[in-house]
């Protein structure tokens, strides 16, 4: 077996111990948008052991040439690293392997662990495996179960074990709660990584780098300096042929109270007194523990829901939500949601954080707004000079960072323009920024948990929107309120003058 080629120079030396991948689900979207393709640019940049090796799992009956005939032009197509290499493919596939099963049949686990001894004795894993639940939330704590009854968990002499589990983790604070006892059970907190892909991306990274390595930013990050933050995911597209799973979920679950509320506390923490997961965490979580809890009188104030209706985008007709396939025709699921957030501690005293996420908006656009307090006397009659420096993190599809401030026009006259200073990654490195899955499949082999969450930090996310979704679930809402192609309800608009402000428009 010879080692795995690098045509992708390595731009840090990381590289993953040898180890077992284990997708459970692997014949489902995930595998084939995010996974296999991450982990074939992982391999490619020589970041995976010369005996790394993925065992996929599902229902479906696939031999393991099937498996890799279906992974091929599954890179092929979402690979970001451009097209797929014939030799670099060959020697990563002959790391592919498939076990189908049920997840309820104590046998499918007896044959899994043999297949593992098999491959830990062929691909000299030694014994080290990486559990990722790729399934609906419901299966993790019975998988977890079965693999701790088969004896697949626990760390042994023969390797370590460890759980990867996609969002949501539970549905509320009380089925988080119970999953997580659950699973605990089994596998330990240290042993647990819950994976919120928002956390992944190089521009919520580089929020860190970029308060805590610069000396001009940090001393202004603080009530007395920002008046609002506005954190926004805006998609184009709708449900996108999930409209039975979003159903089951809607946008203030599917968005805000697991990756926007991560961001939320990445922008907002203090600094760790080392860059590691424990101190790192443990900022991010005192942040989450101090959002101020709404209470049920206040949602109707506090927070708004949407659905899209019919529209049309450059002369092509949409459907609305409740024309989707799998959503029932008087649906009362939101496909928007919008929050503020106020963190009860010293710096951000005051300071609202206005959350929104939704579907069918104009343009895809995920970013961080940040706006400055305005200078405290001005001097210039021109009514430019009123507007707000502005910083925005861009975080998707441009990632970068713009700073707007006032400049003189050229000219006799003393006339003002908000100027931008802009950093985009792309043309400021001149390399790809590695996809968030690339990274956290990296760390969580690597044991290193810093980018994903701790179930305490789950608990207070569901806790701060726990009463929105209390009063929500009782509420009848006249969807749809926002049409297809448009930026939302006007609802959310007036959740922000309220308090003087407006939402910004990428």
């Amino acid at each position: 077996m010879s080692a795995n080629p690098s045509p992708e120079p390595l731009v840090f030396d990381r590289r993953a111990p040898e180890c077992a991948l284990v997708i459970f689900g692997a014949n489902g979207d995930l595998t084939r948008r995010k996974l296999v393709p991450a982990l074939y640019n992982l391999w490619r940049q020589a970041r995976l052991a010369a005996g790394f090796a993925v065992l996929g799992t599902s229902r479906t009956a696939l031999s393991d040439d099937e498996f890799r005939a279906r992974m091929r032009p599954a890179v092929e197509e979402f690979s970001e690293s451009g097209p797929v290499e014939t030799a670099v493919w060959e020697e990563f596939s002959q790391g592919l392997f498939y076990e189908p099963g049920h997840l309820e049949d104590a046998a499918f686990y007896s044959r899994l662990k043999a297949r593992l001894g098999q491959i830990a004795a062929a691909r000299q894993t030694g014994g080290n495996v990486l559990f990722y639940l790729s399934t609906q939330p419901s299966h993790y704590g019975p998988v977890a179960g079965q693999l701790g009854a088969a004896g697949l968990a626990g760390q042994t002499s023969a390797g370590w074990r460890q759980l990867v589990v996609e969002k949501p983790f539970g549905r509320d604070l009380a089925g988080a709660r119970r999953l997580s006892v659950e699973v605990q059970r089994v596998f330990p907190e240290s042993e647990i990584y819950r994976i919120d892909h928002y956390l992944g991306k190089e521009t919520v990274q580089n929020i860190l780098a970029f308060r805590f390595a610069n000396g001009i930013f940090e001393p202004l990050w603080n009530c007395r300096y920002i008046r609002q933050v506005q954190i926004m995911a805006a998609e184009s597209i709708g449900v996108a042929g999930r409209g039975a799973f979003y159903e089951d979920v809607g946008a203030l679950r599917d968005m805000i109270q697991n990756h926007l509320l991560q961001v939320m506390a990445t922008v907002a923490m203090e600094a760790p007194a080392r860059l590691d997961a424990v101190f790192t965490r443990d900022e991010r979580a005192k942040v989450l523990r101090s959002i101020r809890p709404l209470r049920r009188e206040e949602v109707a104030r506090r927070a708004v829901a949407g659905q899209y209706g019919p529209g049309g985008v450059g002369g092509s007709d949409l459907l609305g939500y409740r024309q989707e396939a799998g959503v029932h025709p008087e649906s009362q699921i939101e496909t928007y949601a919008a929050a503020t957030f106020f963190i009860d501690n010293w710096r951000w005293a005051g300071v609202p954080f206005y959350l929104r996420a939704g579907k069918r908006l104009p343009q895809r656009a995920t970013e961080i707004a940040i706006q400055f307090a305005s200078a405290p006397h001005l001097l210039f009659s021109d009514p430019a000079a009123a507007e707000p420096n502005l910083l925005v993190l861009g975080i998707q599809p441009e990632e970068g960072i713009s700073l707007k401030f006032h400049s003189k026009l050229p000219g006799t006259e003393m006339r003002l323009r908000l100027v931008s200073m802009d950093f985009q990654y792309g043309s400021g490195f001149g390399v790809r920024s590695p996809p968030a899955y690339e990274t956290l499949l990296l760390d969580a082999m690597e044991g290193d948990p810093a980018l994903y969450t701790r179930q305490d930090m789950v608990e207070a996310c569901w806790e701060a929107v726990g009463p929105v979704l209390e009063v929500w679930a009782n509420t009848g809402f006249a969807f749809p309120n926002y049409a297809a192609g448009s930026w939302g309800p006007a609802e959310a608009d007036e959740l922000l003058e309220r308090d003087g402000w407006q939402w910004r428009q990428p």
